[in-house]
């Protein structure tokens, strides 16, 4: 066999050009066709949403809860969704840097930005759950409690959630828009030298980039949980809601995210892998790696499901057993038993590849198409038939039935979800530079400067201030928000206070920017 001249980090890279091996900035054909299908996408779903705001939401299938209808449908379930893909992204970058695994250092940009441009998904799809958008912008910011849904879901989740998925994104990449500026000229150089503000290429800026970024993964991991357990604790908590009150509700949200998220990331990555040539970089041990996570976290929820459904269909109260019973046996039995089978199907498939010590990379690839089905048929199995059966007020039954104008959206958001990934593919590498053997190893070299300790000492207040701002604009927020010394049905002592409240959480994150960014001073060590 001939010499293998593929990307990757067996191979000798060294001062290849990036622009090269990525094709960042050259227009092919495949990828103008995917744009074009993007944009086809995303014009349906334009034409889709001023149906929606001309008519307003008789065009979709919802209607008045009680009165034979649903009022959260499609969007609500793929809000949740779009949260949970946004999950795992973040998740394996941050374990990747925490516990060093090699095999999936390649993935943490990819996965970075799974979980960015579904964080905007799950924010649009919640604007178009509201109706009337412009009023929801501006109300949703001024008057959410935290008791509400949407201050769980607006505020913590996607704002929070996201702003620390942005920086931390950031941080991670400003090595490589350094590396970039060396090799590219114009508006991409100028971009690139805005992104690595700061960063030089020295040892020392590589030292204080693992400190921020060590610690920002560390920090940024409760961050994830609470957000989807969030989401789960706005069904579980709902006592008067049949099929919604659950204590399983927060764990099966968390585990469902990482399994949609994961099996996400796999397909992502078979496809970086076809289409970049990238056989020695994104390796089969990758692969085993994710699909031996996507199989514990599989049989996880799958032990979840069984417990819940035999205790709702064995001997919970009579409306539980009868949202129950519709689930299982009734109008909601087709997607619930498909959903069974896709996530069954996937576990035997990866539970063979780990027991038979190979991997089968279209193993992986169906396994994580599967469970991406099965998540967002239990999406709409956990959103719609509580609030279909199950009625403790005599009220008839509901149903939902989704309509053109909902898939349209929908479908033009995942049209822009792509279209967004397809754009950054060719402005920046879609894999660290590190990993494919352009650039040297993040942290290799010896320090040989020191910074000035007045500048290190202003580093550190300027650090600190930020923190310690952001944390009390948090405490302020949330408890204007939770209406702490008023009652809870008047506006906030505090105008805005859930935007007070998002802005300690951003400047809070901010403070490891500072930290990495600030200019310092330096001398050479003595030898």
């Amino acid at each position: 066999m001939g010499a293998d001249t593929r990307v990757g980090r067996n191979s000798s890279n060294a001062g290849a050009d990036p622009f090269e091996l990525f094709n960042i900035g050259r227009l092919k054909l495949g990828w103008i066709a995917g744009v074009v299908f993007c944009l086809a996408l995303i014009f349906v779903g334009i034409v889709s949403f001023i149906q929606q705001e001309k008519y307003g939401d008789i065009v979709t299938g919802m209607r008045t809860p009680g009165y034979g209808g649903v009022g959260w449908g499609l969007y609500v379930v793929f809000i949740i969704y779009f949260i949970g893909v946004s999950f795992a992204g973040i998740t394996i970058s941050a374990l990747t840097r925490i516990f060093g695994m090699e095999e999936l250092k390649p993935l943490t940009r990819p996965a970075e930005i799974l979980t960015i441009v579904s964080l905007l998904l799950g924010a649009m799809s919640v604007l178009a759950d509201q109706g009337r958008v412009l009023y929801a912008l501006f109300n949703l910011p001024r008057y959410a409690r935290v008791m509400s849904p949407m201050f769980g879901t607006f505020t913590m989740v996607i704002s929070c959630y996201l702003f620390a998925s942005l920086v931390y994104f950031y941080l991670s990449s400003r090595a490589d828009a350094w590396f970039m500026t060396q090799r590219s000229r114009g508006v991409l150089k100028i971009f690139y030298k805005i992104w690595a503000f700061g960063f030089s290429g020295k040892p020392d800026d590589y030292l204080r980039h693992h400190i921020s970024s060590f610690w920002l993964a560390i920090f940024i991991l409760p961050i994830l949980v609470t957000a989807s357990s969030t989401l789960g604790f706005i069904f579980g908590i709902q006592a008067g809601r049949p099929g919604w009150f659950s204590a399983l509700q927060a764990p099966g949200f968390v585990v469902m995210a990482v399994i949609s998220g994961t099996g996400f990331l796999i397909i992502i990555a078979w496809f970086l892998r076809k289409f970049y040539k990238l056989e020695n970089v994104i390796t089969e041990k990758s692969f085993r790696t994710l699909g031996t996570m996507l199989m514990i976290f599989t049989i996880t929820y799958i032990y979840f499901m069984v417990v819940e459904e035999l205790t709702a269909n064995y001997a919970a109260p009579r409306k539980d057993r009868e949202v129950a019973h519709a689930i299982v046996f009734g109008p909601y039995a087709i997607p619930f038993w498909l959903s069974v089978v896709c996530l069954f199907s996937s576990f035997v498939m990866l539970f063979y590849q780990f027991v038979s010590g190979k991997t089968f990379i279209w193993i992986n690839l169906l396994s994580g198409l599967l469970v991406n089905v099965s998540a967002i048929l239990r999406r709409f199995l956990i959103v719609v038939p509580s609030q279909t059966h199950g009625l403790y007020l005599p009220y008839p039954t509901g149903e939902y039935h989704i309509t053109l104008v909902e898939i349209g959206i929908i479908a033009g958001l995942c049209g822009l979800g792509i279209l967004l990934y397809l754009f950054f593919v060719k402005i920046f590498p879609i894999l660290p530079l590190d990993t494919v053997g352009v650039r040297e190893k993040v942290g290799e070299g010896k320090i040989t400067r020191t910074e000035v300790r007045s500048t290190l000492l202003l580093r550190r207040i300027f650090f600190s201030l930020t923190l310690l701002v952001g944390f009390a604009l948090m405490i302020i927020g949330f408890l204007a928000s939770a209406r702490v010394g008023t009652k809870p049905y008047l506006d906030p002592p505090i105008p805005f206070a859930p935007v007070v409240f998002i802005l300690g959480v951003m400047l809070s994150f901010v403070s490891a920017v500072v930290y990495e960014v600030f200019p310092g001073k330096y001398r050479a060590n003595e030898r």
